[in-house]
């Protein structure tokens, strides 16, 4: 049969066919760029993106926090006595996701609740959020994360998100099933009556069933968890898994992390057309006070410095400026010398709480860690930590292992295409007396930890898994594992000292008799005399061995 001949389009048909499309339909059908792409990690997505808000809201509030996490499978109807469970939306297993099965994912939290009105917005709108424009350590950026995991679970197993919040003790709970417009991007709520009897506590309780796979090992939720656990020691987690196996990671510090205080834009991070959107918006009334009122380190006398570089009046109305004189404004902002952006807008671990997360979720025999210096990039201020823990039961004769960190979530995922894994690599090992393959990870009974604290990480997409490859990022890591690194080597160099004296003295007392009788002939001892210095050599490699 002849094949009919297609009939190509016109220029007012191409045209009737452009619709606008919103951002839930773009992210509906490509999942994939927030970390759904297949079932193991959807799964540890969802969980990541609950638990990630539910730490940040209790911090925010000064709340301690305590969280409770638990994956339950979904089961169908009775059937012969028996309950099933559900393998996909229609009860089997869906290809290309590997036998995943419908599992509910609950999150409470002990923070500081929603407000009833901003409950749908939060869990029923992409791109809805406090953080974007606060330029303050926070675990969200986007305002995508809580708001995809519903929009997944809505798209896999058609069923909306369930919330439940309580704002404080005395307050009305409220109960709503959200799910997502997808063609407006807008919340499609429905709020449900709490039963009195219900005993609702303070927080807010996130519940989506999705398609998803739990595995125990690998890139799990139980690794997520435990990592997050070495990143927030102030933290007491408890996980359930479907197989009802229960974990509690104890909170082993009760400091919560210093708040942070939002900051203006420093003038080197800004770029041209992002300055020209800055003076039309601005309420400032000369160009020299948007200068200063806008910009983080910018005084009086810095913003007179570069008016007259970029030869602008200091009384222009900022909204006056053309675009060829902002051009020599920002050439101007480039030119002169301004103070790095404040650091008070962040809040890293600390060494010491580093270290004691380290020393609970591994058994190690030495542990050491180092802060850098607050630095910026692309006028953005981060700051870099890293621990090395050594010894105890970690494997002698594998790669160490790595434990990536932003802004205290971890990052399971895309290690090979991240700044801190390629930091790691680089890092001259051998120096500090450890095995290295050339161009890899050290190998050895080793974790090391980094953390990248800053108001806005340059991840590589927008599933957060990997940070961008900046050189200053890049140096900033590699000096401070170059700091541990030292100190295992000092460690490891001692612990050979010790074990070489060890021997030696394992030679001495295997040889001590034999010592005996010489001592006896050259010296002319009696077989008493002889049995006297024996036990006296003993007793002094017994205190060698102590002091040692």
């Amino acid at each position: 049969m002849a094949r009919k001949k297609a009939r190509y389009s016109t220029a007012k048909e191409m045209a009737a066919a452009q619709r606008e499309i919103s951002v839930a339909e773009f992210f509906a059908k490509n999942r994939h760029l927030l970390g759904f792409d297949n079932a193991n990690k959807a799964l540890l997505t969802t969980v990541r993106e609950a638990v990630d808000n539910a730490l940040d809201a209790c911090e925010e509030a000064g709340i301690l926090p305590e969280l409770t996490i638990t994956i339950d499978p979904v089961r169908t109807k009775k059937k012969d006595g028996k309950q099933l469970l559900l393998k996909g939306a229609n009860g089997k297993a869906r290809k290309g996701f590997g036998g995943a099965s419908r599992l509910t994912v609950s999150v409470q939290d002990n923070g500081p609740g929603i407000l009833r009105e901003q409950i749908p917005k939060i869990f029923g709108k992409l791109l809805y959020g406090s953080k974007f424009h606060r330029l303050r350590m926070s675990r969200g950026q986007q305002g995508i994360g809580i708001s995809a995991a519903a929009l997944y679970a809505q798209m896999t197993t058609g069923q909306p998100v369930l919330i439940t919040s309580r704002t404080s003790a005395r307050a009305k709970p409220h109960r709503y099933r959200i799910g997502i417009n997808l063609a407006k991007n807008a919340p499609e709520d429905k709020e449900v009556d709490v039963p009195a009897s219900e005993q609702v506590p303070q927080g807010t309780r996130v519940e989506l069933e999705i398609e998803g796979r739990y595995q125990r090992h690998g890139k799990s939720v139980d690794q997520y968890l435990k990592q997050t656990a070495v990143a927030n020691p102030h933290a007491r987690i408890t996980f359930r898994d479907p197989e009802g196996e229960q974990v509690v990671h104890e909170r082993v510090s009760k400091a919560l992390p210093e708040p942070t205080r939002e900051i203006k834009p420093h003038p080197y991070g800004v770029e041209l057309g992002v300055l020209i959107k800055m003076m039309r918006d601005s309420s400032s009334r000369t160009v020299k006070g948007f200068l200063q009122t806008d910009f983080s380190r910018v005084s009086a006398r810095i913003a007179k410095q570069i008016l007259k570089e970029a030869g602008i009046s200091e009384g222009y109305h900022p909204k006056t400026i053309a675009r060829d004189q902002a051009d020599n404004l920002y050439e101007a902002i480039q030119e002169t010398k301004i103070m790095a952006p404040p650091t008070d807008c962040l809040s890293p671990i600390g060494e010491k709480q580093l270290e004691k997360g380290l020393e609970k979720e591994f058994d190690l025999e030495f542990v050491t860690s180092a802060t850098r210096p607050p630095t910026v990039y692309r006028g953005n201020p981060f700051q870099i930590e890293a621990a090395v823990g050594y010894g105890g039961e970690l494997p002698a004769d594998e790669p160490a292992q790595v434990l990536r960190f932003a802004n205290r979530v971890p990052l399971l995922y895309q290690g090979g295409a991240c700044a801190i894994t390629k930091a790691v690599a680089a890092t001259a090992w051998r120096n500090y007396k450890l095995s290295q393959p050339r161009g890899s990870l050290p190998v050895g009974p080793l974790v090391i930890v980094v953390h990248m604290a800053s108001v806005w990480v340059p991840f590589t997409s927008e599933a957060k898994e990997a940070v961008a490859n900046y050189d200053v990022i890049l140096q900033e890591v590699r000096r401070a594992l170059q700091e541990c690194g030292r100190r295992i080597g000092v460690f490891i160099n001692k612990r050979k000292r010790i074990a070489d004296e060890a021997r030696k003295l394992s030679f001495i007392t295997l040889y001590l008799p034999h010592i005996g009788i010489a001592l006896q002939e050259i010296l002319k001892l009696t077989d008493k005399e002889r049995d006297q210095t024996c036990r006296k050599l003993e007793r002094i490699l017994e205190r060698t061995r102590k002091s040692s």
